[in-house]
């Protein structure tokens, strides 16, 4: 099998993007201390009368939804959950993948030489591992 989809994350982007950060890192903590000693504090700050949404990490604010960006949560609330997750694996041979997208989003510890296996063995790119971006279009999700 190209993915073992038993170390699944279920995650789901519109829960993310609607004040669920904080939540999905926080159940995700466990299974993050395989990989490194202690997770970093994250804070969310949310404005209902504006509306916004944020997360402050390493004293960066990560905008997820403002006035004029609504339409883009789900895309931005997935870059950024899997940014907070990567910045704390750097210098170790594993990333967070997200694997599907939307309403179906997971995520998965994967090394590269893993994802890259996935990628032959999967003939479909919207299956492939993937590390979000920040294009808006399909925020790094291959097609």
């Amino acid at each position: 099998m190209a993915l073992d989809y038993d170390r699944l994350v279920i995650l789901d982007a519109e829960d993310l993007a609607e004040q669920g950060i904080g939540e999905a890192y926080r159940d995700l903590q466990q299974e993050l201390l395989t990989y490194i000693a202690a997770p970093e504090p994250i804070r969310e700050l949310d404005d209902p009368d504006a509306p916004s949404y944020s997360i402050v990490f390493r004293n960066e604010n990560f905008v997820v939804y403002e006035p004029g960006l609504e339409a883009e949560g789900w895309g931005r609330a997935t870059y950024i959950f899997f940014k907070i997750i990567n910045y704390q694996l750097a210098g170790i041979p594993v990333r967070f993948y997200a694997v599907n997208g939307g309403n179906e989003l997971g995520g998965m510890f994967l090394t590269p030489e893993e994802c890259e296996l996935a990628r032959r063995e999967l003939s479909n790119p919207t299956d492939w591992p993937y590390i979000p971006t920040m294009d808006s279009e399909w925020y790094g999700q291959p097609h």
